[in-house]
């Protein structure tokens, strides 16, 4: 055996914890390189692996057998786990986290297939996130306020769900924190840039010709006006009341209750206290508590 001497000596004539049959798929992948032609099964069967390898193997595989049913999510004893991790945008175009992102479409459509899945008992939000986007987050939480009943939506924080991620976790039907993590950041944030000295240091004028007297507000090239920023400072709080108001319903809370807790964020058991969770367990704690209670 010359080919592959190092990876030869990790799989041969060693004790090794791997299931029967995924050992032939690895031996059947790996043939070409090993030089393997045939395999003998314990019960004297053959099969030829030259030539066809892991293609060969699986061709001999019990036609009879079912096929395996690929899904979009883990599911774990009929628990359907959908990550809701990193930062949050409205449009990712893709089903799970990429890239440190998670996008509002992908957790709608996993929402939607788990649901419809008669597989699926219950569904777990796996939600760490500092939040993201405004743009698609109450809709979403909608979606999910609307889906409970139907089935047990649990949030299980597998580390903190603030801000829009707290807006996704209020609408499951139980929050469970670590004692680590946290909850909260109930409130919407806009930042504004103004280059305009640092323009000037430069030696460099900026001119902004346009059509619209308010076409150009806000823009980084010059200080914000006070009619700017009183514009901008409504509708960051007409968000924000939404934002109250949501997490409110959806945690049966009053609004002032939300309200006053001014964005801040809570540790643990601090996030229970304040209505924002149900119960500080860990992660894999939580699962076992949601399979208890499926029974």
């Amino acid at each position: 055996m010359t080919n592959f001497p190092h990876l030869a000596t990790r799989l041969f004539n060693v004790p090794i914890a791997i299931a029967p049959q995924k050992a032939e798929i690895v031996m059947a992948a790996l043939a070409d390189r090993f030089g393997i032609a045939k395999f003998f099964r314990p019960d004297g069967h053959v099969i030829q692996l030259a030539g066809g390898g892991a293609q060969a193997f699986l061709e001999d595989m019990d036609a009879d057998a079912e096929p395996a049913q690929w899904k979009p999510y883990e599911v774990c004893e009929g628990i359907a786990i959908i990550p809701v991790q990193g930062t949050l945008v409205q449009k990712l175009g893709t089903l799970r986290p990429y890239s440190g992102m998670t996008g509002y479409d992908g957790i709608r459509a996993l929402l939607s297939l788990a649901m419809e899945d008669s597989a699926v008992r219950a569904i777990v939000l796996d939600i760490d996130s500092p939040g993201g986007e405004v743009a698609g987050c109450f809709d979403l939480t909608d979606a999910i306020y609307r889906a409970r009943g139907a089935k047990p939506i649990w949030a299980v924080l597998t580390e903190s769900a603030y801000s829009a991620a707290y807006a996704i976790a209020s609408a499951a039907d139980r929050i469970i924190v670590p004692r680590t993590g946290g909850t909260g950041s109930v409130g919407v944030i806009c930042m504004h840039v103004d280059f305009s000295q640092a323009l000037t240091s430069a030696g460099i004028s900026v001119t902004l010709i346009h059509y619209g007297s308010r076409k150009a507000d806000g823009n980084e090239y010059a200080p914000l006006p006070k009619d700017v920023l009183a514009r901008v400072q409504s509708d960051v709080d007409e968000m924000g009341e939404l934002f109250v108001a949501t997490v409110a319903r959806n945690r049966n809370l009053s609004a002032a209750r939300v309200r006053n807790t001014q964005a801040g964020t809570f540790l643990g058991a601090a996030g229970v206290e304040v209505g924002f969770a149900d119960e500080v367990l860990a992660p894999d704690e939580a699962l076992a508590s949601l399979l208890d209670e499926l029974g």
